[in-house]
């Protein structure tokens, strides 16, 4: 029986290639074009797959895989970002909400949305993997956006004659607030497996987990060119369902977004048999609580100096041997080596893990604990974006005419989403480069720079919303408008899209930011539970909204007086809101300077990670 003949690795053919290169000062055309051929698959593909025999490796991942994810974002995007602008008037036109009522349901809906995703996050890498909990998450979406639609279709409230004379003397149905309830909580459970997973889903096929400037700058351009898409998505969104939703009734303009969630679900299942499937790792968590609890075990053991050799430190058999980093140092006790014949295997494995854990562990345990500090400055950005409610609504109270036609008062929100798409093509396409070689920074502005600047503008963007409410409010009053809160001011709702472009260029800095800092910190495994920090710090700001919204409507309410968040903005004062969400802000930029001095170097641990995959890749090739 002929003996099988073992293929070579991607990488080996790559070495073999340059060699036979070498020996050649004018190398023929074949080896020439092969050598390039080999060397641009190696850096165009999936680290993982590179192990793999050459023809496997070459059917999964890459460049064919981003059409269907972007496709599938694009109308998921579309879908669920055409409910948000105008639910704020759905419930308090269809449900007579009052204005603060109907923001509190808004937050708490933008709460759960943002707090679900770090349950799908890990759903997805450490029991079903990501293609499972993104398609789980786009079917319960979908029944969501149904029950949604149901709410439009079935009546709110009881027929009788009181109610036709007065819709405050009207009867709600009881079944229609756990309906609509309901439906908002499918969609928050369908986006909490959607977006944690999407981005890096996508990224999975692209990256080849190293720090060089190359895979940066790849991702960097991934993860702009995402949100571009993303941000043209949502102005689709913004501007054509608001439009369909005011011009043609709730059940038309909630029918939309059901077709296009279906089409989004159908092109993303389309793309299966050509995506690159990361398996789920349960150990990822395993090994970071084994890490805090070896570290509890081992906090009355004498750590060794500083300038002790790695001997000192368990390292995965085969590994080259490395020294803990020092940040957060205490936790190093977790990998000393004090007895090495009584706490490690014949196969160099720690006897009890629970106890004893390895370099690499330790650095990922404090590569996730570090980041908590940055991540908790995202939690006022988020109150900030949750309350593009209030926007609405002042816009509602203002002309709103173009030439012919009424522009939709939730649609003015586009301005942000243009500012932000236009922003992130022109820093990728434009500045980096320049920037690249102002600042010897691959990204241009490193993430850090970019969070801290997107924080600052939040401040400046609050300010001037606090200005022009000031001066809608003023108008209103002086032309005797102060006991009508829904007549149109004799100003134009134009006014609103300064602060609205301000918010747009902030997002694009400060969460863009965020997310591609939590991609390139976390673990590789943990790629998806990284995501999901940015919409966990948005939940916690929706959260705390909530909360700013109800005490600040309670206390300037009292004695009889006008809150700052009346349902008749004439008589409220929403300008000192705003400023209140300034004063915040500030103090939240001074809080992310101390933050971003304390962290350090970024990127450490992915290149610790890489080299670790390196040598073990290079111990499987020599072992074959």
């Amino acid at each position: 029986m002929a003996r099988p003949v073992d293929r070579p690795s991607l990488r080996q053919v790559v070495r073999d290639l340059k060699a036979i290169h070498a020996t050649n000062v004018q190398p023929d055309a074949p080896t020439a074009v092969t050598l390039e051929y080999y060397q641009l698959e190696v850096e165009s593909m999936e680290v993982s797959t590179i192990e793999e025999a050459l023809p496997e490796s070459r059917k999964k991942g890459g460049l064919r895989t981003i059409p269907f994810i972007i496709s599938n974002e694009i109308f998921e995007k579309v879908a669920s970002f055409g409910l948000h602008p105008n639910m704020i008037l759905y419930l308090t036109k269809r449900y007579h909400m009052t204005a603060a009522d109907g923001a509190m349901v808004i937050y708490l809906w933008s709460a759960m949305s943002n707090f679900l995703p770090i349950s799908g996050a890990v759903l997805a890498d450490v029991y079903l993997g990501r293609f499972r909990v993104i398609a789980l998450g786009s079917i319960v979406s979908l029944s969501g956006m149904c029950m949604l639609l149901l709410t439009a279709i079935l009546p709110v409230y009881k027929k009788t004659s009181e109610c036709a004379a007065d819709p405050r003397d009207c009867t709600r149905l009881p079944s229609q607030l756990p309906l609509l309830f309901t439906s908002l909580m499918l969609m928050s459970v369908g986006a909490g497996g959607i977006r944690p997973c999407t981005l890096a889903f996508g990224a999975d096929q692209l990256d080849k987990k190293d720090n060089s400037v190359k895979n940066v700058r790849i991702l960097q351009t991934f993860f702009n060119w995402y949100y571009t898409v993303l941000g043209l998505s949502v102005v689709f969104a913004v501007l054509v369902i608001v439009y369909i939703q005011d011009h043609k009734g709730w059940v038309i303009g909630y029918s939309v977004p059901v077709g296009l969630m279906l089409i989004a679900l159908t092109l993303f299942l389309l793309g299966s048999p050509f995506y690159l499937k990361a398996d789920a790792d349960r150990s990822v968590l395993v090994s970071i609580v084994q890490v805090l609890v070896a570290s509890y075990k081992n906090r009355g053991e004498m750590l060794p100096p500083e300038t002790a050799d790695a001997s000192g430190f368990h390292n995965k058999a085969g590994s080259r041997p490395r020294v803990p980093t020092t940040m957060l140092r205490s936790m190093n006790r977790a990998c000393v080596l004090r007895n090495p014949s009584k706490e490690l295997n014949a196969d160099g494995s720690a006897c009890d893990p629970w106890r004893l854990c390895t370099v690499q562990q330790v650095e990922d345990a404090k590569a996730v604990i570090r980041v908590l500090p940055i991540w908790s400055t995202g939690i006022i950005p988020g109150v900030i974006v949750g309350q593009q409610m209030f926007p609405v609504l002042q816009a509602s109270t203002m002309e709103r005419r173009m030439g012919g036609v009424i522009v939709p008062p939730a649609s003015f929100g586009v301005f942000a989403i243009l500012t932000l798409t236009v922003w992130v093509a022109f820093y990728d396409r434009v500045l980096v480069r320049p920037l690249s070689r102002l600042t010897g920074q691959a990204r241009g502005l490193s993430l850090r720079q970019r969070m801290g600047a997107g924080i600052a503008l939040f401040v400046v963007a609050m300010v001037v919303a606090a200005r022009i409410e000031g001066l809608r409010r003023a108008a209103a009053i002086a032309e005797g408008l102060q006991d009508t809160g829904h007549a149109v001011v004799r100003m134009s709702a134009m006014r609103l899209v300064p602060q609205h472009c301000l918010t747009g260029l902030a997002e694009a800095l400060n969460l863009i930011g965020q997310l591609e800092f939590y991609y390139s910190e976390f673990p590789k495994t943990m790629s998806s539970i990284g995501v999901s920090l940015l919409a966990l710090a948005m939940g916690v700001g929706a959260v705390l909204g909530t909360a700013i919204v109800g005490i600040v409507n309670r206390a300037t309410a009292r004695d009889g007086r006008d809150s700052w968040l009346s349902s008749n903005l004439n008589r409220g004062h929403y300008d000192y809101y705003y400023l209140l969400l300034a004063a915040l802000s500030v103090a939240n930029l001074m809080y992310f300077i101390w933050c971003g001095w304390a962290y350090g170097d970024e990127g450490q641990n992915r290149v610790m990670a890489a080299e670790l995959e390196d040598e073990e890749e290079n111990k499987q090739e020599q072992q074959k």
